[in-house]
């Protein structure tokens, strides 16, 4: 085990109210990144106090490996418009920057009011592409981590913390 429940709920808790501050007086959008990041976008939506809607879209570099493939595929695309609107992009995890580079760059020409990143973990020395991350639950090291949402190879999702898989 990584980082227990509570940790993970706690800080949860924390970054929803920061989110809510930083938003005062405008309705938000979250956009989740699918499937890793549903888990902590709606924990995260139940604490934030200001209006928001929420979207989905599925981008992956990784499949059914432990490492990113560094191809970025979008298997699922946002269903509404984002012009104008305040958008924060939640994500379960962040290591070399590469999907999230590219995310972030298509739909910042689609035009959104604003456009801001929320990530449950990081793990910056894995970073090749600069991402600037504006909400962060836990820096971690480069272990490869499941649960709370993070997978491998589909599994282990539901565990209601963040533990290091390792490989013998």
């Amino acid at each position: 085990m990584l980082i227990p429940e509570d940790q993970v709920r706690q800080r949860i808790q924390e970054i929803a109210e920061q989110i809510s501050k930083d938003y005062a007086g405008k309705d938000l959008h979250l956009i989740c990144t699918l499937k890793g990041g549903v888990f902590f976008m709606c924990e995260l939506a139940k604490h934030i106090t200001i209006p928001l809607t929420m979207d989905f879209m599925c981008v992956s570099s990784y499949g059914n490996t432990t490492k990113s493939s560094g191809v970025v595929k979008i298997t699922k695309d946002l269903d509404e418009p984002i012009m104008s609107r305040d958008v924060l992009v939640v994500e379960d995890i962040i290591d070399s920057g590469n999907t999230l580079s590219y995310m972030l760059e298509m739909l910042s020409d689609r035009k959104p009011a604003s456009i801001r990143l929320c990530t449950l973990l990081d793990k910056p020395e894995r970073r090749r592409k600069k991402v600037n991350v504006d909400y962060t639950g836990f820096q971690i090291p480069d272990e490869f981590v499941v649960g709370y949402g993070l997978d491998y190879a589909q599994r282990y999702r539901n565990l209601p913390y963040v533990g290091i898989v390792r490989f013998e």
